[in-house]
């Protein structure tokens, strides 16, 4: 594991954004840990965020054009990335967002920010269904431009409607790869070296032998 994965980790479990009990997810499965970027809620706390995607992205290699923010979650993602990626990384990455409602005023159109155009890499926090990424892929086509990657905060590593991970449905359906800063199973990596999580490792490998993938 990265060190900036390391910190990731500590800071989301610090600021509240990272928590361990039961937790009913929007499946109707029963999580024994939640994951809430909505927590990354201040100037300090979104850096921090950011940064962790900014590493990823830059460790991975990825080829990308621009960055693709989903309206709503993405739109602050999208631009607090493209700075850090300008600030720490010294790379200027365009951005672009879309509208809920297409504007038909004023510029008009269903897209704000830079043009879509090249190579697209879509940020968001998770996936679970796999809508958004869906939703985006259909514009991004739209304009001509190809979607080559999407980054999330987590890959909770756990099967989507078959056998597959979400993720894996992902990178299947778009043929694009699917990055993340962290998965469950650093998670669990982290914790096992943090005295008083030994319940907390137990639910999780529990959780995962019904619901978990190896990949």
């Amino acid at each position: 594991m990265h060190k900036y994965q390391e910190r990731f980790i500590k800071f989301s479990i610090e600021n509240g954004a990272l928590k361990f009990g039961n937790y009913t997810l929007k499946s109707g499965r029963v999580s024994p840990y939640f994951f809430n970027t909505g927590a990354f809620n201040s100037g300090r706390s979104i850096w921090e965020l950011a940064k962790a995607y900014a590493d990823t992205i830059v460790t991975s290699n990825i080829d990308f054009d621009m960055i693709f923010g989903p309206a709503y979650k993405g739109i602050p993602l999208g631009t607090s990335i493209a700075v850090a990626l300008q600030v720490k990384h010294n790379i200027d990455a365009p951005v672009s967002f879309n509208r809920k409602e297409e504007k038909d005023h004023g510029e008009g159109g269903k897209t704000l920010g830079a043009p879509l155009k090249g190579e697209i890499l879509i940020v968001d926090d998770v996936i679970s269904a796999g809508t958004s990424v869906n939703e985006s892929h259909t514009l991004i086509k739209a304009n001509q431009a190809r979607l080559v990657g999407v980054i999330i905060a987590l890959d909770r590593q756990e099967r989507g409607h078959g056998m597959l991970s979400a993720v894996q449905e992902v990178e299947a359906a778009h043929d694009a790869q699917v990055l993340s800063i962290i998965k469950l199973s650093d998670i669990v990596e982290y914790i096992s070296n943090l005295d008083g999580f030994s319940e907390q490792i137990a639910a999780i490998k529990k959780y995962n032998s019904e619901y978990g993938t190896t990949t």
